[in-house]
């Protein structure tokens, strides 16, 4: 955030130390498998930037220039969340890296890769009231699998080529990702010519950098091998992804999976598992349950893995353990014995989901009706398909036109907003790649984290972002991106109706009064969204009926879309 420059331009000096040190650290780390580098402009983080540009130049890495570094941070979650690699964020200091917290938090409780470099003043400089400078080596506390506050480079800065080993490994390496920080003091010259060695192009020690690496990483975690004997349910939460689905396939089991999941496919789906929970044949019975991914979703989900008397066992995904019943057992790896499954466990779960499957597709067009010679019948069916395209959309049709549209080599982003509940509550198996920030469940970052993930996997289908106005308002300054930087294909779609009508279905709807529920809660505004994507130069539509929200989705995507879906409260 904070931007201080010299009231006069200093010409880069010959030699210093802080660009050597930058340029041994980043090419170490692009060495290792970053490919993307994200930087918010500073005075302090000079050095990083240029030898990020210099690493552009040069085709090794995709950059990324973003003004607010809360953007930068969540752009850098979207990455990680699509490649399950750590992008770089680049920063100088003060309260520029303070903004980088909401995402660190995010990956934290999520289990994303991270890496943020942040530039800071050397040690002479802190606790003394000089400018720009705060307690950054640990801002982020319990957050992060590593924080460094490295020495002040001068001389050899081989140590800054183990930093970039350890931060690579502490983010990416283990079976649990996550954040790894490496605070930079550095005295002036903050910036001075790139080495040859590093213009040259080529990596440097790439045998020694990897073999260093692969010596810190750990063994594999020896797989817990499940029986098949307990009445069992897979639950798969967000960023469970394929393996969820593979495991309740392996077992025969019941698949319990939130719509943010990534694992919402396959013959054991269970619809309106909410439902299904509540029901004393089935939820009343289940006397195990296998855990993948953060689920946060439903509460009848919460209130099955606090029950004392249930094995819950969870598979290790994010830094925070799952333990909502004081006994659940975390497991590294599973694997399913052999053995006969429970037949007609699975089967009374499959009856119970075909009987509660929810049907949001259009009807098909009476190609009869429109094809025949009595003016009476070919006008019903006329009237019949005039009614089908004109319907007006709900939330319902809105996450079921978006679902409908989306496909493997597409990827969709949920919002924390009122929309994922209903979506979660109504939409069928599809093997869709979903992502959503669930780790605390904000709903801040969302746009920026869309386009980190659309930006990693630019050849692949269109991003998707399905969220409510308030999520979208709050993060509206992520629309921004510079000029020469790359437009992603994506389509952020916006349930607009008009504040936080998610509040309508909390405690709150029951005891406050309209004008406090409105004021305090609500949020309630008027915001012009055509005119807020014309200011960012991203493309515009409008959709109030099934047929226009179809043509708005499906029509070719060049670049950035924004698609606005007025909703009733």
């Amino acid at each position: 955030m904070n931007r201080t420059s010299p009231t006069t331009r200093a010409m880069p000096a010959a030699d210093s130390p802080a660009t050597e040190a930058a340029c041994v650290l980043l090419d170490a780390l692009v060495t290792l498998g970053v490919r993307h580098l994200i930087v918010s402009p500073g005075s302090r983080s000079q050095a990083l930037a240029l030898a990020a540009a210099e690493l552009e130049r040069q085709q090794r890495i995709t950059l990324h220039v973003r003004l607010d570094e809360r953007s930068a941070g969540f752009t850098a979650l979207g990455i990680g969340r699509e490649t399950r690699t750590p992008a770089a964020v680049i920063c100088t200091s003060g309260t520029a890296v303070a903004n980088l917290l909401p995402a660190v938090l995010e990956a934290h409780h999520s289990g994303v890769p991270m890496i943020l470099l942040t530039a800071d003043r050397p040690p002479e400089l802190r606790g003394v009231g000089a400018n720009q400078t705060t307690d950054q080596p640990s801002m982020f506390g319990s957050a992060t699998r590593l924080a460094v506050d490295a020495p002040v480079p001068e001389g050899s800065v081989r140590e800054f080529r183990d930093l970039a080993v350890r931060a690579f490994v502490a983010s990416a390496g283990e079976s649990v990702q996550g954040v790894a920080h490496l605070n930079l003091p550095f005295r002036e010259p903050l910036a001075g010519a790139i080495p040859e060695w590093f213009a040259a192009g080529a990596p440097r020690d790439p045998d020694a950098v990897v073999g260093d690496a692969r010596a810190l990483l750990p063994d594999p975690p020896a797989p817990l091998v499940l029986e098949r004997g307990p009445r069992t349910v897979m639950v798969a939460g967000a960023d469970a992804g394929e393996d969820a689905a593979i495991l309740s396939e392996q077992g025969d089991w019941p698949l319990i999976a939130e719509i943010v999941s990534g694992s919402r496919y396959g013959r054991h789906v269970v619809n309106r598992y909410r439902e299904a929970l509540g029901e004393p044949s089935l939820g009343g019975r289940i006397e195990r349950v296998i855990v993948a991914g953060h689920p946060t979703l439903s509460r009848e989900v919460t209130r099955l893995l606090s029950r004392p008397d249930i094995d819950v066992i969870a598979l290790e995904a994010t830094n925070e353990p799952l333990n909502l019943n004081g006994s659940t057992r975390a497991a590294g790896a599973v694997s399913v014995a052999a053995g006969e499954a429970d037949r007609a466990w699975s089967a009374a779960w499959a009856r119970f989901s075909d009987a509660h499957a929810v049907d949001l597709t259009p009807p098909a067009p009476d190609s009869v009706g429109l094809a025949s010679t009595d003016p009476q019948t070919r006008l019903a069916a006329v009237r019949a398909e005039l009614d089908a395209v004109r319907t007006k959309l709900d939330r319902a049709l809105l996450v079921e036109g978006v679902w409908r549209a989306t496909w493997p080599h597409d990827r969709l982003v949920f919002g924390s907003s009122r929309l994922v509940r209903v979506a979660d509550d109504v939409l069928p198996g599809k093997r869709v790649p979903v992502h959503a920030n669930r780790g605390l469940a904000g709903i801040d970052g969302t746009i920026a984290t869309a386009i980190g993930a659309a930006l990693s996997s630019p050849d692949t289908g269109v991003t998707r972002v399905l969220l409510g106005d308030l999520a979208f308002l709050h993060d509206a300054g992520s629309l921004l991106m510079p000029d020469g930087e790359p437009r992603p294909r994506i389509q952020v779609i916006v349930g607009n109706d008009g504040g936080g009508t998610i509040f309508d279905g909390l405690e709150v709807a029951g005891v406050a009064s309209e004008s406090a529920m409105a004021r305090v809660q609500l949020t309630p505004h008027t915001v012009d969204l055509s005119v807020l994507a014309a200011a960012y130069r991203w493309e515009y539509a409008r959709a109030t009926t099934r047929s226009e929200l179809d043509t708005a989705l499906l029509a070719p995507v060049a670049g950035p879309q924004l698609i606005e879906v007025p909703l009733e409260r």
